[in-house]
């Protein structure tokens, strides 16, 4: 037996889709409560086959009632060609409807079967708030009693859009061109809806709260029954509670909901057998601290900024040491130099060593600020960092300790005891709470690989190694995809550092030792250990999160020739009248799904072997209203689904993370952040294959976003025999970046073994690097090497570095005159 008790007999259990206040956001970006109650919307749906109405409340403190009422007074009409077997009999459809900021439920029509024009007469409430991005989706459905109900199409309609107090009749239509498509698969139509909206006066309710509920039980028949408590969209979901022999539900088993005071949520309950219940509900409401256990803003968090200065006092005298200044640099002209890598395996790591080694002998490695990586360099940054004065001291030690694990024979990872291992610590983290894939496997093979025995370092560890400014910041990258969509199509940058780990286009953060655990709305609401860092390896550095369309744009330009089976089909349609559009608002659109074709198709092209999946601390918010004019949000907006919030990632259960290169081989996209004011970039490339294809890549990603980035210009011979090194030094851009580009190529150390120093006869051996080759020892995927290959390879990383030492020079001379330009 189930019970339904709406919140509203207890307290206005108002679901509230916000995230923070306004003082707790600098950005604004997220929406907030302020200290009002959300309005009420009412839709009257009758005689309509899709129905679009809502409506847009004025921003004032004080939250307001509203009653839309929707009369649609044209019908649509349908032509029922889409399958063989429907030619013989019209359509049952149904309308739904969905608003997802105001309730966790999709509400439906009835359905009207063996109709072309159905008419309807049904009445939806809803309870909005003004500053979140309100968008309801009215989907066309054609009821299958055998198979699955036909999806005909949805539309998408912002409802800031419509003004308080007016009355108004909308015509949705498609043009020629989409009804054409359309007629093609279902049919077209066309709708009128009546909107009208009016306005009253509620009383204040805080935003967030959780619900104890006491129940006290008299029931007849056997003891020891099990209760379902169930509030839908409230963190918990449903819970299930025994009842005692004393027939009472105490405080020390409290049925406790965490839930947003905003969605007009319903508590269902379920009752054990058959015979009757009397059951008296004594609910507690608390509402919930205002703190936040997210960070929300796109400022650099505090422990960056106290970095920052204590990080100035190293880099401020080096770079007046290495550029021979007479006179102390200014914090004001202490340019911010970062040091950026990309992925390439094991060739990476290993490169990565020789880099920063010809940095240190330069004095360099103390001018940088910020050192950044994906994929292979993530494990060099990894081991370094586990010591806490690593760049002020001799780079050797851990170059020598690489070796030895780069060196050694890897089929022991695979053994008998490690397996065992392996499947033990996959355990203790599903036990933990974790959602495990093949990715946490993948990084228990990489602990095997590079270190002796289980490695229990963690990545906010590394805060011992930053803590005094003594060595760079370390930011770690991912991307955050979308189960269906390419990385061309959706991808989000995801950073990690020592202090946070953050999605830079929403401006959230969380500290690094509570990233996985499970949040909701802003709050920690079960803490999960913090994982070991060779599972953010595995994560880092994903390569089996690869898809058919990845391996396809391996060999060709573009995925152009695959877009029509890999984007959603979406068409802007007419309204009458045309509504004024503001900044903030959004187009009507109409989305029409796939065939059975297509869909299959697009699966077959975009799905992933494996993602690493972490739970959201996004969950439970909602975009403001205005984000849109984020410039902030505008300047990452580069996925197809920015302009329909309800699909957006706050709206997942769990982050899927990936290999950064599986979309731009590279980890420069923190650096570009405003915030960071960074003046040099020194551009370390280790990529397989063509040495300028991911800076080209990140040029023509920053044009399209706005993102000042210099200029890359390269001649047709430059590209065929690329030089170790370039500068750009972004004049045509100001405000961009001074870039030192170095390629991993093997060009003069062929016949010098150091700069100046030419090679014996006799040394000439010790020059001949592979790097590309067909047979090369340095591929992508090689995971062992000799001590000669890893040596090598070494020394060509420290060569190229200390072979360019006057662009160098070059760079940072020019930076520190632009920042004392810059003063006067």
């Amino acid at each position: 037996m189930s019970v339904s008790i709406c919140s509203a007999l207890y307290s206005p259990l108002n679901l509230h889709g916000v995230l923070a206040s306004p003082a707790q956001s600098k950005s604004a970006f997220w929406s907030s409560s302020m200290d009002g109650e959300s309005p009420l919307i009412v839709i009257l749906v009758p005689t309509v086959k899709t129905v679009c109405c809502s409506l847009h409340q004025s921003c004032s403190v004080q939250w307001e009632l509203y009653k839309v009422t929707a009369v649609p007074i044209a019908h649509i009409s349908l032509h029922p060609q889409r399958e063989q077997g429907k030619l013989l009999s019209q359509t049952d459809c149904y309308v739904s409807l969905w608003l997802p900021t105001a309730s966790t439920d999709k509400f439906q029509t009835k359905t009207i079967k063996n109709c072309k024009d159905p008419v309807w007469n049904e009445t939806f409430y809803f309870r909005i708030q003004s500053q979140v991005k309100n968008v309801l989706e009215l989907a066309l459905y054609d009821k299958d009693v055998v198979t699955q109900d036909d999806h005909l199409f949805t539309v998408y309609f912002d409802i800031a859009k419509l003004s308080l107090g007016e009355q108004v009749f909308m015509h949705f239509k498609c043009d020629s061109q989409v009804r054409s498509e359309i007629r093609n698969g279902i049919g077209w139509h066309e709708c009128v809806c009546l909107l009208f909206c009016l306005k009253c006066y509620l009383q204040n309710l805080s935003f967030f709260s959780f619900l104890k509920l006491l129940c006290v039980c008299f029931c007849v028949g056997s003891l020891e029954k099990e209760f379902s408590f169930k509030v839908q969209g409230s963190y918990e979901g449903t819970q299930d509670i025994m009842l005692g022999s004393d027939l009472v539900f105490g405080f020390s088993a409290p049925a406790k909901f965490h839930y947003a005071r905003y969605k007009q949520p319903t508590l269902d309950v379920t009752l054990p057998g058959k015979k009757r219940h009397e059951i008296f509900f004594f609910p507690d409401l608390y509402s919930s601290p205002d703190h936040l256990d997210v960070r929300l803003g796109f400022d650099l968090c505090v422990q960056e900024k106290d970095f920052l200065r204590k990080r100035q006092n190293y880099v401020a005298p080096a770079l007046k040491k290495v550029l021979q200044l007479e006179q102390d640099l200014l914090d004001h002209e202490t340019p911010v130099v970062a040091i950026m890598t990309t992925g390439g395996g094991m060739r990476s790591l290993t490169a990565l060593y020789g880099s920063l080694r010809g940095l240190k002998k330069l004095n360099i490695l103390d001018c940088a600020t910020y050192l950044t990586g994906l994929s292979g360099t993530t494990w060099t940054m990894s081991n370094l960092y586990r010591d806490a004065d690593w760049s002020q001291n001799d780079l050797d030690k851990q170059i020598n300790e690489a070796r030895k694990h780069m060196t050694k024979c890897k089929i022991n990872s695979l053994s008998l005891e490690y397996l065992k291992y392996y499947k033990k610590q996959l355990c203790q983290r599903k036990t933990e709470g974790r959602k495990t894939s093949f990715i946490d496997l993948w990084g228990l093979v990489l602990e095997s690989l590079l270190h002796d025995g289980k490695d229990n370092h963690r990545l906010s560890d590394q805060q011992r190694a930053i803590d005094r400014g003594q060595n760079p910041l370390p930011i770690y990258t991912a991307v955050n995809v979308k189960n269906n969509y390419s990385t061309l199509d959706f991808k989000e940058w995801v950073e990690f550092t020592p202090y946070e780990v953050g999605l830079q286009k929403y401006g959230a953060f969380v500290r690094a030792e509570d990233f996985g655990s499970e949040f909701f709305m802003g709050r920690l609401m079960k803490k999960v250990p913090e994982s070991r860092i060779c599972f953010l390896e595995g994560m880092w550095s994903s390569l089996f999160s690869l898809n058919v369309l990845y391996i396809w744009n391996l060999s060709h330009s573009s995925e152009d020739f695959w877009h029509r089976w890999t984007r959603d089909k979406i068409d802007n349609i007419e309204e009458e009248p045309l509504l004024p559009l503001k900044l903030h608002e959004l187009r009507t659109r109409l989305f029409t799904p796939p065939g059975p074709l297509g869909s299959a198709l697009r699966s077959a092209l975009t799905d992933r072997f494996c993602v690493a999946q972490e739970h959201n601390f996004l969950k439970g918010f909602q975009v403001h209203n205005d984000y849109l004019e984020n410039k902030h949000f505008c300047r990452w907006k580069d996925t197809v689904l920015d302009t329909f919030p309800n699909q957006l990632t706050q709206s997942e259960e769990f982050l899927s993370l990936i290999d950064t290169g599986f979309f731009i081989n590279t980890s420069i996209m923190p650096l570009l952040k405003p915030e960071r004011k960074v003046d040099v970039i020194l551009h370390l490339n280790y990529s397989a294959g063509s040495q300028i294809q991911a800076l080209d890549q990140t040029c023509k990603y920053c044009s399209e976003q706005g993102i000042l980035f210099p200029r890359v210009d390269l001649s047709e011979e430059d590209r065929k025999n690329l030089k170790e090194c370039y500068l750009f030094d972004g004049a045509e851009t100001p405000g961009a970046p001074v870039l030192l580009f170095f390629p991993l190529i093997n060009d003069t150390f062929q016949k010098y073994k150091a700069p100046g120093q030419k090679r014996l006869e006799s040394e000439m051996e010790d020059g001949e690097v592979d790097l590309y080759g067909c047979c090369s020892p340095y591929s992508t995927y090689s995971i062992q090497y000799t001590e000669k290959v890893y040596d090598r390879l070494v020394q060509l990383g420290e060569y190229n570095i200390l072979n360019n030492k006057d662009l160098i020079m070059q760079a940072l001379h020019k930076a520190v005159a632009r920042k004392r330009q810059k003063k006067k």
